[in-house]
C-alpha cells in the first residue's frame, strides 16, 4: 500500500504541473470556460492538501480566491461581480494572483522536503488508517463496541492534532470529541456542515461507550467508521 508520505510528494507535484498548465492557459487569454473549470478543480484539491502540509498559509491560499466583503477586484480571483466579467477584463491580474497560489502549493513542496517539517502527522495518518482497518474486521467479526471505540479515538486524536496545529487553547482537563469540534468549528477551521457531522459521529461513538437503550449495529460502525475516514482526510 503507498503511504501517505509517497501520496503527499505525488499529489503536490501533479498539483504544480497541473497549476502551471492552467497559468499559462489563462496569460494565453485562451477559453475563460476551460480555465473556470480547471481552475476550480485546481484550487479544491490544493486547498485540501494546505491545509495539511502547510496550515499557516490557508487564509493567504484562500483570499487570493474570493475576499469576503467589499474590495477591489485586484484583490482576488472570484468577485462577487461575476467570475467571467473579471476574467474577461483583468485576465492579468488574476494571471499574477493565480501565480501567488502557485507559488503557496510551491512552498508547500519545499516545506515538506525539508527537514524542519514535522512528518510526525503523516505517520500519524499511516496509523490512523491500519487502525481504522482494524476496526473494520473487529465490526465484521461482531465486535461492535469495540470497534466504534477505536474508531471514536482515532477521530477524537485527530481533532486533537488539528487544534494543536492551528495553536486553538483547549482549556477542559478531561476533553471529548464534541469539545474538539466545539474549539475547531469556534475558530473556523470547519464549517456547520462538518460541525454537525462530527457531531453526530460523536452519538455514534457515545452508542460503544455507554449503556443505552440503543444498541449500535453494525451498520452504525461501519458508517462511523467512514465518517472517520472522511474526516482524517479532509481537515
Amino acid at each position: 500500500m503507498q503511504s501517505n508520505i509517497e501520496k503527499y510528494k505525488k499529489d503536490i507535484d501533479c498539483l504544480i504541473k497541473k497549476g502551471e498548465k492552467i497559468l499559462l492557459h489563462l496569460k494565453n487569454n485562451k477559453n475563460l470556460d476551460w480555465f473556470r473549470k480547471e481552475y476550480e478543480i485546481w484550487y479544491s484539491e490544493s486547498l485540501s492538501l494546505i491545509k495539511v502540509v502547510l496550515p499557516n498559509r490557508v487564509t493567504d491560499f484562500e483570499r487570493y480566491y474570493y475576499q469576503k466583503g467589499e474590495g477591489s477586484l485586484k484583490d482576488c480571483i472570484v468577485y462577487k461581480s461575476g467570475f467571467d466579467n473579471f476574467l474577461k477584463d483583468r485576465a492579468e491580474e488574476a494571471s499574477i494572483l493565480f501565480e501567488n497560489q502557485l507559488g503557496i502549493v510551491k512552498s508547500a513542496k519545499k516545506r515538506f522536503e525539508s527537514s524542519l517539517f514535522d512528518i510526525r502527522q503523516l505517520v500519524q495518518a499511516d496509523l490512523f488508517d491500519s487502525e481504522l482497518d482494524a476496526a473494520r474486521e473487529l465490526n465484521k467479526k461482531g465486535f461492535v463496541r469495540g470497534a466504534g471505540a477505536i474508531a471514536g479515538v482515532v477521530l477524537e486524536t485527530h481533532l486533537a492534532q488539528v487544534c494543536e496545529n492551528r495553536k486553538i487553547k483547549i482549556t477542559k482537563k478531561k476533553t471529548t470529541i464534541n469539545d474538539y469540534n466545539q474549539k475547531v468549528y469556534e475558530n473556523d477551521v470547519i464549517g456547520l456542515k462538518d460541525f454537525r457531522f462530527i457531531q453526530y459521529l460523536a452519538d455514534l461513538r457515545n452508542l460503544c461507550d455507554h449503556k443505552k437503550k440503543k444498541e449500535p449495529t453494525r451498520e452504525d460502525i461501519e458508517e462511523l467508521i467512514k465518517g472517520v475516514e472522511k474526516i482524517i482526510k479532509t481537515i
